[in-house]
């Protein structure tokens, strides 16, 4: 955190829910067979969620936005809808933008490039958007 501070004026970050990220799956009541339930994949969230919780989201952009405060530095959250499958380059939206997990083609200009630059680009963009909106 603090060499974002020292290294930028301006830093964008998702707006991630991360207490909306990490929730257990609902159960699924099993139609046919009456208080029996489908799977509902809790095992693979219950991986996740702790790997969510271990990586220390909340806590690092708490730092972040006390740092950056202290610095006279600027932190604004964005809207993480659509920002791995936006084109930087002509603003096409689509989810087939992400053929993988990591890989982003442009199905309208046929641009090309990894899905977390295209993602960075886009949440840089939409803060910056956001600080023009409201400037100090």
């Amino acid at each position: 955190a603090l060499d974002l501070v020292r290294e930028h004026d301006f830093i964008a970050h998702e707006d991630l829910k991360i207490r909306n990220m990490v929730k257990a799956p609902a159960p699924k009541p099993d139609p046919d067979q009456p208080g029996s339930f489908l799977p509902n994949g809790a095992a693979a969230k219950a991986g996740l969620n702790h790997s969510i919780a271990d990586a220390g989201w909340g806590v690092f952009l708490t730092i972040l936005h006390a740092k950056a405060e202290s610095a006279g530095r600027e932190v604004i959250a964005v809207d993480p809808r659509n920002t791995s499958r936006t084109c930087p380059e002509c603003g096409h939206v689509s989810a087939e933008n992400r053929p993988t997990q990591e890989k982003f083609h442009c199905q309208s200009c046929g641009h090309q490039a990894h899905a977390d630059t295209v993602g960075a680009l886009n949440v840089l963009r939409a803060g910056l958007v956001r600080r023009d909106a409201n400037p100090a």
